[in-house]
Order: structure tokens, then C-alpha cells, then sequence
């Protein structure tokens, strides 16, 4: 099958990315366009200019740009962020005389108007119902809630991670993977919640960027307590650095001595060495976050 032209569309800052069919249109990063979605038509910023991919790669059906986005639409895009502030202030107050146990994040007016979506943030189950009839009756259009989660509220308001540089999920991760303990255990990094935990308290993204590497490297190496021959003699394996593929080796005098990998041996090492070329590491993905 032919490869097909794509660009990709963000509606909001920080959001996901979204793969639209410009057709003959000349569209650039940075422009803005109309697009027709689901939930009606809708402007946005184009992240990335038009490139090739695959049929296969395109997880979703791709709808066409319809156009550039006019003047007039950017007006209406920027009274529509006016609007937002106002619903958002309006929501607040309404909350409050419910007395609601929960905290609104962000408001989403749609380019078409048709209604106004809320997104909030909650430790349980909310009972909205009277909260959105009374929205409903002030701001005169269709109201929607829509409860989220701790990532989803960072990723709107953004910050600056650990490292020093502004957070992944407000700038270039388009979706969120599953992100688990055993990552953090691979890569023998201390389980100190302070230090694997990002700002919306989840484990942080980044714990999945290099688990595959570590875990592939960890393979062929022995495990922590497995007893091993070295240049110096027989040793007890005490610590694993992945990255540089050196064992930490307690030798029989309780010197603790720094070796390579390919210059010890243990027992199975040959049978484990067979087995690399043969290993399907499974994807992480579906197993549920700590």
C-alpha cells in the first residue's frame, strides 16, 4: 500500500497530538486550521508539517483538514478562551454553594459553541447532576463533566520535573503508558517515593524510557548473591551496574572488587547466553500503575 500524507494536529497547549489528511492543502507548522472530529468542528495548531506513514502505523481513521483557519475563526477561538474564564469562575462559585468535594481544573468551550466541557479532579465518585443543571441554566448551551485523573491535572497545568526541565506530559508525551514499580527495580534505583514520584505524585513517566535497555542488559548478567569464578578467585556477587556491565564480586577474603562481565564466570552462563538471541521481552502495557 502507498504511504500516506499526514499532519499532525494539537487543540491544546500541552495536548495530544491528532493525525489529520491535509489533501492539497500547503500547511506548515505553526498554522492554524479547521478540522471536522467527533465532537463537531474544531481549530487547531498544527505540531508537525506533513510526512509520510504508513497505513499500518495509523491507529485511528484519519479525517481531512477542511482549511486554513481565518481570521474570523481565530477571533472566535479567542472569545472562546474569554468564555472559558468566565465558566470557569461561574463553576467555582457553583461548586462551593453545592458543596461539592471537588476541584475543577480546566474549562473546554468548543470552536462550534455547542457546549462547554468542565474537567475536574476528585478522591471519589461525584453526584454532579444538580450541578450540571444549574450550569446549564447560567451559561444557556450544553454543559459536560468530566472527571480526571492526577496526570491529566499536571498535564494541564505543567511545571518543571526533578531534572530541572519542564515536565514530558505537558510538553511532548502524546499519551500516558503504564508506568510500574519493577521499572524503578531494574534500574536499581532507590524505591524512595520522594525520588521516583513526579509532581502529580504518580511514578514518574520517565521511568519507562530506558526500562527496556536495563532489563535487557540485566539478562545477561547474574543475579545479586549468585557465586561466580573471577581472575582473583572464587565471589559472591554483591551489586550490578547494567550500564557499564560490571559486577560488584565479594571475593572468599571479603574484598569487594570491580570486573567486568565478560571476565567472569558462573554456573548456566553458557546455557544463559544461548537463550539471548531467543528472548521475547513482553510489553509492559496493560499492567496496572502503582
Amino acid at each position: 500500500m502507498q504511504p500516506k500524507i499526514v499532519v499532525g494536529v494539537r487543540f491544546r497547549e500541552g495536548g495530544r497530538i491528532y493525525t489529520f489528511d491535509p489533501g492539497i492543502l500547503h500547511i506548515a507548522p505553526g498554522d492554524y486550521v479547521i478540522v471536522q472530529t467527533s465532537r463537531g468542528l474544531e481549530i487547531g495548531v498544527v505540531a508537525y508539517g506533513p510526512r509520510e506513514v504508513q497505513p499500518h502505523e495509523l491507529t485511528q481513521p484519519v479525517n481531512r483538514v477542511l482549511r486554513k483557519a481565518t481570521r474570523k475563526d481565530i477571533e472566535r477561538m479567542e472569545e472562546n478562551r474569554e468564555e472559558e474564564k468566565k465558566a470557569f469562575r461561574i463553576c467555582e462559585e457553583k461548586i462551593k454553594e453545592h458543596n461539592l468535594p471537588m476541584n475543577l481544573v480546566s474549562v473546554e468551550y468548543l470552536f462550534d459553541r455547542s457546549k462547554f466541557v468542565f474537567y475536574f479532579t476528585a478522591e471519589t465518585r461525584v453526584d454532579f447532576r444538580e450541578l450540571v443543571k444549574d450550569l446549564a441554566s447560567v451559561l444557556h448551551n450544553r454543559v459536560e463533566l468530566w472527571q480526571i485523573g492526577a496526570r491529566d491535572e499536571t498535564k494541564v497545568f505543567g511545571g518543571l520535573g526533578i531534572c530541572g526541565r519542564p515536565l514530558c506530559c505537558a510538553t511532548f508525551l502524546k499519551e500516558f503508558s503504564p508506568v510500574t514499580i519493577k521499572m524503578a527495580k531494574e534500574q536499581s534505583l532507590a524505591l524512595n517515593p520522594l525520588k521516583i514520584s513526579g509532581v502529580c505524585g504518580r511514578l514518574m513517566c520517565c521511568l519507562k524510557y530506558e526500562y527496556e535497555t536495563y532489563r535487557e542488559a540485566r539478562s545477561r548478567m547474574p543475579r545479586e548473591g549468585t557465586l561466580v569464578e573471577t581472575p582473583k578467585g572464587k565471589g559472591k556477587v554483591v551489586e550490578l551496574n547494567a550500564l557499564k556491565e560490571t559486577l560488584l564480586v565479594q571475593l572468599e577474603n571479603q574484598v569487594v572488587v570491580e570486573f567486568p562481565l565478560e571476565e567472569v564466570s558462573w554456573e548456566g552462563k553458557s546455557e544463559q547466553k544461548e537463550e539471548e538471541n531467543n528472548v521475547h521481552f513482553e510489553d509492559e502495557k496493560g499492567m496496572p500503575p502503582l
